[in-house]
């Protein structure tokens, strides 16, 4: 294992912070982090979290761990070869087409498909990605759009969420600048 980059950002839209590093696992990639923060209902909450990729950047499986207020919080998550995916286990329809895997409590997860498109200034591509959605304890499909705009710049849509910004990024992939979520903090 070789840590390749580290990141801290702290939240705009709620209290709460979050640290992950970005490791080289042999011949695939793995995000390392932990997010505490307080969720939309008022709760506290504190979730470890672990994804992994192979080495195009394809997300192979995800495990988050920790709390919300006082309900216990542990999700395995995987994409088989044939792209399905699962849920603890249980598989999940209607998600072959995603190949990202994007966990809405924290903004590590967009490295994932910013280096496996690793798209040119002035080229954009959809990128959809398996959602984590803890209120309702579920994997659903989250559509997404990157444009590169210039060598750490990234204009970034979620339909779903009625979302657009312009992200900005450090060399290794990890968004440094999420207008109105997050920020790096330090």
């Amino acid at each position: 294992m070789q840590i390749v980059a580290t990141m801290f950002w702290r939240r705009h839209d709620l209290p709460g912070h979050d640290a992950c590093r970005l490791e080289k696992h042999g011949d695939g990639w793995q995000l390392d982090g932990a997010a505490v923060f307080r969720s939309e209902n008022g709760q506290p909450a504190r979730l470890d979290y672990r994804v992994h990729c192979d080495k195009a950047w394809h997300a192979k499986w995800g495990r988050v761990r920790g709390w919300v207020g006082s309900l216990p919080v542990d999700f395995a998550i995987a994409r088989a070869t044939n792209g399905e995916w699962s849920l603890n286990d249980q598989r999940v329809p209607g998600l072959a087409h995603c190949t990202d895997l994007d966990l809405g409590f924290t903004p590590a997860t967009n490295l994932l498909p910013l280096r496996r498109l690793n798209l040119q200034v002035g080229e954009s591509a959809e990128a959809p990605a398996a959602w984590l959605d803890l209120d309702n304890e579920d994997l659903s499909a989250l559509a997404q759009h990157y444009e590169r705009r210039s060598e750490a710049e990234y204009w970034y849509q979620s339909p779903r969420f009625d979302y657009e910004g312009l992200l900005v990024t450090m060399p290794e992939g990890f968004v440094t600048h999420y207008p109105t979520l997050w920020q790096p903090e330090g």
